[in-house]
């Protein structure tokens, strides 16, 4: 746990803005309840949430307690921030499963069982209070609060106002109002005096903290991080496929590791800070190295290690760093068998009978099977030029076969063209 909670987010370049400059004198005098929003606006949260799960997590460690709102009432609405174009409507059955899904991957994070004492994390839903109230007494209750103007001057909105040709809606205008009515309510309720989210949040949680101050005449305060970007300025979470998400059916554990993998030696300090908890000078130590050997990718290594061990699990980052290693090196043969299954499900590959292996197939049919040749004619060009391989050795011969002899851990058969496109057979 951090002995000093503001040092700590400030070295990791985590504090944007902050309502109150004695904000963290306060929390390091007592302890108190922390918020942050997250709308199930898909099945699973992504890496652009690790920010402020992780972020949450560490005011937890400081002895806080957080409180992680569902929006299910503001994921029927959708926040404009950060946006150019209004989102999608969701149905209620699609707002239930995504915050299921949602609720299992927020306890990856925070702790909800009594062993965090009076730092129990607590996860609840804004449709719970928000759903009841009447369109008059919301108008009546928070909207009186808040004038057009200064609704209209926060950066969420101001920004949709310079793009005349997507606008915003009455539906998102209203958004702000929604989420100061969250903090309020949980102002009164839980006690919660502190509002977390990212810069692109900003006009909301002052609105919440402006609300608290004219309904009740006390205090809240709020806190936002950098927006994460990569090193061109660019939003970051995305990979070739899209979104990188938590959840493993969406994105495998392997593929989040080669995301992390990948990441810009200009950047993956930054990520360190953010999304691991390792020690301040451990991150120091990675920077050196990057500066002096980047051809190592310590750092983004260490990275990839942290934040799939995070999410996923011990176990699904040693697999995917033996399955990162085994593709980067050519040595996938020597793979263990659940090691090599990493593999299979991550590289493209066709299915074949015992039978037809018994009988042994054309190594140049197989090769078009699995795509890695897209004719006879490429395929035995790849091979006379030597550059296929069938576990790991080197095939000579147009004629060449695969056979049941050839299956490892009786199930698979590794192919690679060149040196980094793979291919896998495997026993239907």
């Amino acid at each position: 746990m951090p002995a000093d909670l503001f040092s700590d987010l400030e070295k990791r370049g985590l504090i944007h803005q902050q309502t109150d400059e004695d904000l963290f004198t306060r929390l390091d005098e007592a302890p108190t309840s922390v918020y942050c929003g997250f709308d199930p606006t898909a099945p699973s949260l992504h890496v652009g949430n690790l920010l402020m799960l992780c972020t949450l997590r560490r005011f937890q460690l400081a002895g806080h307690r957080p409180i992680a709102v569902a929006g299910g009432a503001t994921g029927m609405i959708g926040d404009p921030g950060g946006r150019s174009e209004e989102r999608n409507l969701l149905s209620q059955e699609q707002l239930a499963e995504n915050l299921a899904g949602i609720s299992v991957q927020l306890g990856k994070f925070l702790d909800f069982t009594e062993g965090a004492g009076p730092a129990k994390a607590l996860q609840v839903n804004n449709a719970d209070w928000l759903g009841p109230v009447s369109m008059l007494e919301f108008l009546r209750d928070v909207g009186k609060h808040f004038t057009v103007n200064e609704m209209v001057a926060k950066d969420s909105v101001k920004s949709r106002f310079e793009r005349p040709d997507h606008g915003i809606s009455y539906t998102e205008f209203s958004y702000m109002l929604l989420q100061a009515a969250d903090f309020l309510h949980l102002f009164q309720t839980y006690d919660c005096t502190v509002q977390i989210g990212g810069s692109d949040q900003w006009g909301n949680l002052t609105a919440g903290t402006s609300l608290i101050r004219r309904v009740t005449g006390k205090h809240a305060a709020a806190v936002t991080m950098p927006l994460v970007t990569k090193a061109d300025g660019t939003k970051f979470g995305k990979s070739v496929g899209g979104a990188v998400w938590l959840d493993r059916n969406l994105t495998s554990p392997y593929q989040m590791y080669q995301f992390f993998m990948q990441a810009e030696d200009a950047k993956v300090v930054d990520y360190l800070k953010y999304f691991t908890f390792l020690d301040l000078d451990e991150i120091d130590a990675l920077e050196q190295v990057t500066t002096d050997r980047p051809q190592e990718r310590a750092a983004q290594r260490a990275l990839a290690d942290a934040v799939v061990s995070m999410v996923h699990s011990r176990g699904d980052a040693d697999a995917a760093a033996a399955a990162s290693a085994a593709l980067f090196s050519g040595t996938v043969a020597s793979l263990d068998a659940v090691t090599l299954a990493t593999v299979a499900s991550e590289v493209p590959g066709c299915t074949v009978s015992t039978h037809a292996l018994h009988e042994s197939l054309s190594l140049i049919d197989v090769l078009i099977q699995t795509e890695l040749a897209a004719s006879k004619g490429e395929a035995r060009r790849s091979i006379e030029q030597g550059g296929i391989s069938v576990n790991d050795l080197k095939v000579e011969g147009i004629e060449a076969t695969v056979s049941t002899a050839d299956l490892l851990h009786e199930r698979f058969i590794v192919l690679r063209k060149g040196r980094r496109q793979y291919a896998m057979v495997w026993v239907a």
